[in-house]
């Protein structure tokens, strides 16, 4: 295992990222500093680098094989949260949403409800509603917590008693930051089995919960035989641009994940499986210094609003690198992000987006140097 300990937040200039050219870079005019879409300013973890170059060396640009990404993500698994990944329960496929639509066409039909908790990533509205199912809201807590008993009714409403539903969970969550407790989780299982509801839970954060908390696999915790979960490397180790997941089945539903088409197998990257298996085996010690990183930016984060925009109502996110900002204090509407684009030049991305919830607040990506952190709460004090 490599002993890289210095923090990768801190080692990318604003020049050498700009000449980056992916989304985060390039949406843009190049004079708005973007803090948005979930990408990091850091280099490539080295065993990722090395395992890539040596790959690109080698010829090595061929098909994908899965199992090596099962056996990458079953030992990071047990070493951080002694949970495992058998064969028979694991399935490649080519990112984690697309691994959410598969599962979901192998137990839902179109019509059939899929429960969120609002505010949550846009596209858990777009894929569920482009695939023919109805999506319905269980608005999280005002504290950004599971509220059991709107889940509760969300799982009646949806199926109805007439249709299959299922409960698309997002954990840790996306956009506020909570990382549910194994209490909590708990208590979703028994309200799922009790309702008929099958849980896909959405896990590409998991490896991100931020000192002080701690993430629980949902396929962990006793009664989940007959739930999903999806998984990757791509957001702890900023591997976006190069596609694959792991689809894993609770016990008794493996046999369901082996009806899965054989042909979502070839949308993986071989590069992507390369490139993931590299983290997941040999990226613990860069994982544990972009943690230790984003803890110090997420207390810079809080100081900086104290002093420059002390309206903004902000509870320290426990896991991913997303900060979720209350602003409706300032007056600027239900688009915040809007006026920060517009007379600050900081891009966020806009709470509305994150459906029932979102209106008036906005999300910011602190995976980033001190130096924009700072730079972005100026900014969008200015457009105040």
């Amino acid at each position: 295992m490599e002993t890289y300990v210095s923090n990768p937040l801190r080692q990318c200039s604003r020049e050498e990222l700009s000449r980056r050219t992916s989304a985060k870079w390039r949406v843009h005019p190049a004079d708005v500093l973007p803090m948005w879409i979930a990408e990091m300013d850091v280099p490539l973890a080295p065993p990722v680098a090395d395992a890539l170059h040596a790959a690109v060396d080698a010829g090595d640009t061929g098909y994908a094989m899965g199992e090596p990404y099962r056996e990458a993500l079953d030992g990071f698994a047990e070493r951080h949260w002694g949970w495992r990944v058998p064969p028979e329960r694991a399935a490649i496929v080519p990112d984690v949403m697309a691994g959410v639509v598969e599962v979901l066409k192998l137990i839902t039909e179109p019509g059939d409800a899929v429960v969120v908790n609002s505010p949550v990533y846009p596209p858990f509205y777009q894929f569920v509603s482009h695939m023919d199912r109805r999506v319905v809201e269980a608005p999280l807590t005002a504290e950004g917590r599971l509220d059991m008993d709107t889940l509760a009714e969300a799982f009646r409403t949806g199926s109805d008693g007439t249709g299959a539903a299922a409960y698309l969970l997002c954990s840790p969550h996306n956009p506020t930051g909570t990382v549910h407790t194994a209490e909590e989780l708990a208590a979703v299982t028994e309200l799922a089995d009790g309702s008929g509801v099958r849980v896909v839970a959405d896990e590409i954060h998991a490896p991100l919960a931020l000192p002080g908390a701690r993430h629980t696999p949902y396929l962990s915790v006793p009664g989940t035989e007959r739930a999903f979960s999806l998984l990757s490397a791509s957001k702890a180790w900023n591997l976006a641009g190069l596609k694959a997941a792991m689809a894993v089945a609770g016990e008794e539903a493996a046999a369901e994940l082996a009806l899965m088409p054989e042909e979502v197998s070839h949308g993986p990257s071989h590069l992507g499986v390369i490139g993931h298996v590299a983290a997941l085996r040999h990226g613990d010690a860069w994982l544990a210094a972009l943690l230790a990183g984003l803890d110090e930016n997420r207390s810079l984060l809080a100081g900086l609003l104290k002093e420059h925009l002390p309206e903004v109502g902000y509870r320290s996110h426990e896991g991913t690198f997303l900060a979720w900002l209350d602003c409706r204090a300032l007056g600027l509407g239900d688009d915040p992000a809007a006026a920060f684009l517009e007379r600050g030049r900081v891009a966020l991305i806009p709470g509305p987006a994150f459906g029932t919830g979102g209106a008036g607040y906005a999300r910011l990506n602190i995976a980033t140097s001190p130096e924009n952190l700072e730079e972005a709460v100026r900014r969008m004090a200015s457009a105040v």
